[in-house]
């Protein structure tokens, strides 16, 4: 084995590690388990996976005693054998189909792999190799004692890890690197560490109730978890996946040529965003959790009148959480043990191979100690923006491949949306005024993203696009200056009232936002089913209850997470409603199954961020020096490297390019393969094509506007109609209308 290529960084430890008991019973047991379902020293089509001797050095007992401290002696046995399994199907696909590329095999045996893991009913298929003996073992040991929602949940991540392990093998056939951004994303899926907070539930016996498991805290836990545990696991793991397996999926690698850093460099910015993301899941876990079980604006997860979750879900809730912080302080302990990792000289280092005794937690409590100590200036980095200062940058130098088309009705269509805007209030002359409405120009943006509209459907496009723009505007405004967060709230749950599912009569309008909307939901939606109208106000919620996330951090002058802010950024921007009503413009010739799947997610995602980073990147001075705001993509690079600014304009320009490629690779390469595998009807083809140009549309409209609007000129940027204070704010609204509408149906 060469040399290390780096050495390991000190990493934030802010929990003790604690070791389970009954770790010898587990050892004993799941040797046994697995010698009696062949995965010890048995070749699969002619290689031995692993030796005797494998499994005792990986110690994956040692692994499950420190992430489940408190499982019982059954309960760790159960939980060393998943592991086992897990782990053993990672080499067993990497020296099968991994190394041979063989991506048609590899593919039939995942498809068989779902046979033995039903959410309902009992598993009717024979295993055939010890990869399914052992997955039809502990399912019926593990699926049977749990919920239909926790059932459900297991089978999602489960399949997950083993499907995206076929993006890994594709990638290495390509010989392709992927992005930051994709790379988190995929890492949560194929890393297993979804699956891990799973069993974490099924370890400790408290579920997370089903009415909140999907809300906003919850999924932030979950993903700054999986975050956490992937990316540390790629820094022990470089030397074996880089080196030796030619693998391309570790975090390290990704930086290193993304961001054109050495690999000790690389290394060391992984390890930053491992604190960072522990910083979030701390963040989250005291400020949101608590706030969410009884938020009006979560009542569609209420358990009770009374409560939206019951004392007793609430503590299977923190129990939840403090079984993910133990799994991230004992997987560590962990990786400077096992044999399968680099870790050379990492325990006599921190002064000792401890295993958990009393004198033990003593000196984990200084290291904790520590740890806090050298990631301080990390956290407080996050704190100590300072608003309104000068900013000196570039004109952005943005470039999307999409040829750019333009509606024949915008002349007229910018006439209507003057009275339009007129008419329900919004040229108020306090926020805007007719200078702010015509400077923004909305109506160029609508037809260039939704350049096949009618003239009335373009309206509808352009007048969502103002409001959201108006907003934009108004919440600093009326709520960032005072810091009005209780105000914002009631505010933004009573626009609510303004999209009746059902016809139902709405409330009188008090402002021209409630006005604004009061006039776009019926032109929206008075041709969709009440189904759809629901799902439709359930995105304009995601994206309204977002503000509040941008005004809370505002008011904490706190600079996100970069993770958190992206998939942030994808809710201000309005992108679950652009899904819908294009989706719904479909009819129902594309089964609702198609759109989960990688090929048009990474088709989705990808557009919206080239959408959501160009403003970042035109609207930088515009919110940085004129508006005190903290949620900019730059800014958050810039705080994140602790780079120069124009450093952290060039990341965020790359990143642009990187989605934008990685757009057309999936459109160009995954869809096709889609299309085939899964033997697509030609209408599905067509229409999921249709899906993929509308993309290219919106994104040439978006870079077209910003690149003639005045709104973020010079004689636009310190003109307002009265002098209203403003502190920042919900950013990018004023595109994240912009995804509202782009992908209205014709005539709508």
């Amino acid at each position: 084995m060469p040399d290390q290529p780096f050495v390991l960084p000190e990493f934030y430890l802010p929990y003790p590690a604690r070791l389970n008991p009954h770790l010898d019973r587990a050892r004993e047991h799941s040797k046994a388990w697995a010698r009696e379902l062949d995965i010890i020293d048995v070749p699969q089509h002619g290689t031995v996976i692993w030796t005797e001797h494998d499994l005792d050095s990986h110690d994956y007992a040692l692994l499950c005693a420190y992430t489940h401290p408190d499982a019982g002696a059954e309960e760790l046995d159960l939980i060393t054998d998943w592991y086992v399994w897990v782990f053993y199907f990672d080499d067993h696909f990497l020296e099968l189909y991994k190394r041979t590329g063989d991506i048609d095999s590899a593919r039939g045996y995942l498809d068989r792999l779902e046979l033995f893991m039903p959410a309902e009913g009992e598993i009717t298929a024979t295993p055939e190799n010890p990869v399914e003996r052992g997955l039809a073992d502990l399912w019926n040991r593990t699926v049977p004692h749990r919920s239909a929602g926790w059932r459900r949940r297991f089978v999602e991540s489960t399949k997950a890890l083993l499907d995206e392990s076929l993006w890994e093998l594709a990638n290495i056939n390509e010989g392709r690197l992927a992005n930051p951004i994709e790379y988190v994303e995929m890492r949560r899926k194929v890393g297993g560490a979804p699956w891990s907070a799973n069993l974490v539930e099924h370890s400790v016996h408290a579920e997370v109730p089903d009415a909140i498991a999907a809300s906003r805290p919850m999924e932030v836990l979950r993903d700054c978890f999986a975050d956490s545990v992937h990316l540390r696991n790629d820094l022990f793991s470089y030397q074996r996946e880089v080196q030796d397996e030619g693998e391309l999926s570790n975090g390290v690698l990704v930086f290193e040529k993304f961001l054109g850093l050495g690999t000790q460099q690389a290394a060391d910015a992984v390890n930053d965003l491992i604190t960072s993301r522990l910083h979030q899941f701390e963040h989250t876990a005291l400020t949101e959790v608590p706030a969410l079980f009884d938020d009006p604006l979560s009542e569609k997860h209420c358990l009770s009148e009374k409560h939206c979750v019951d004392p007793a879900a609430r503590a299977a809730t923190f129990a939840y959480v403090k079984g993910l912080q133990d799994w991230q302080s004992g997987g560590h302990e962990w990786h400077l043990r096992s044999s399968r990792y680099m870790n050379e000289g990492a325990l006599a280092a921190r002064g000792g191979p401890e295993l958990g005794g009393a004198a033990d937690l003593g000196m984990s409590a200084a290291r904790i100690f520590a740890s806090v100590l050298a990631t301080a200036p990390q956290r407080l980095r996050a704190h100590s923006s300072t608003p309104f200062r000068a900013v000196d940058v570039p004109r952005p130098s943005v470039d999307v491949p999409f040829p750019l088309r333009l509606s024949p009705h915008l002349d007229a269509c910018r006439v209507r949306n003057v009275d339009w805007a007129r008419r329900t209030g919004i040229l108020d002359g306090v926020v805007w005024d007719e200078r702010k409405l015509r400077a923004a120009d909305l109506p160029l943006c609508a037809a260039g993203i939704h350049p096949d509209a009618t003239a009335d459907g373009l309206d509808v496009t352009s007048d969502w696009l103002t409001w959201g723009t108006y907003a934009d505007d108004y919440y600093p405004a009326v709520f960032g200056a005072t810091r009005d967060l209780a105000g914002a709230k009631a505010a933004t749950l009573r626009l609510s009232a303004f999209m009746p599912v059902d016809g139902s009569p709405m409330p009188a309008p008090s402002t021209a936002l409630e006005a604004g909307l009061a006039d776009l939901w019926p032109r929206t939606t008075a041709e969709l089913a009440p189904e759809n109208r629901r799902a439709v106000r359930r995105a304009v919620e995601t994206m309204t209850s977002s503000w509040l996330w941008e005004l809370a951090n505002q008011a904490q002058n706190r600079i996100p997470d970069p993770i958190d802010y992206l998939e942030m950024r994808r809710r201000t921007f309005g992108s679950d409603l652009t899904m819908s009503l294009s989706r719904f413009s479909h009819g129902r010739a594309v089964p609702p199954a198609l759109y989960r799947t990688r090929p048009v997610q990474a088709i989705e995602h990808t557009a919206t961020d080239v959408a959501c980073l160009i403003n970042d990147l035109y609207s930088y001075r515009k919110e940085i020096q004129y508006e005190g705001e903290l949620h900019n993509a730059v800014l958050v690079v810039r705080n994140f490297l602790d780079c120069p600014e124009e450093r952290a304009f060039q990341v965020v320009t790359d990143l642009v390019h990187a989605r934008a490629a990685e757009f057309e690779h999936a459109a160009a390469i995954e869809l096709p393969t889609l299309f085939r595998d899964y033997a697509i009807e030609p209408e599905v083809q067509e229409m999921l094509l249709e899906y993929v140009q509308e993309f290219r549309d919106w994104m040439a409209g978006i870079l077209n506007w910003h690149e003639k609007v005045g709104r973020y000129t010079e004689p636009e940027l310190g003109y307002h109609p009265t002098p209203v204070p403003v502190f920042g704010g919900p950013n990018g609204i004023g595109t994240s209308s912009l995804r509202i509408s782009s992908l209205l149906p014709a005539g709508h």
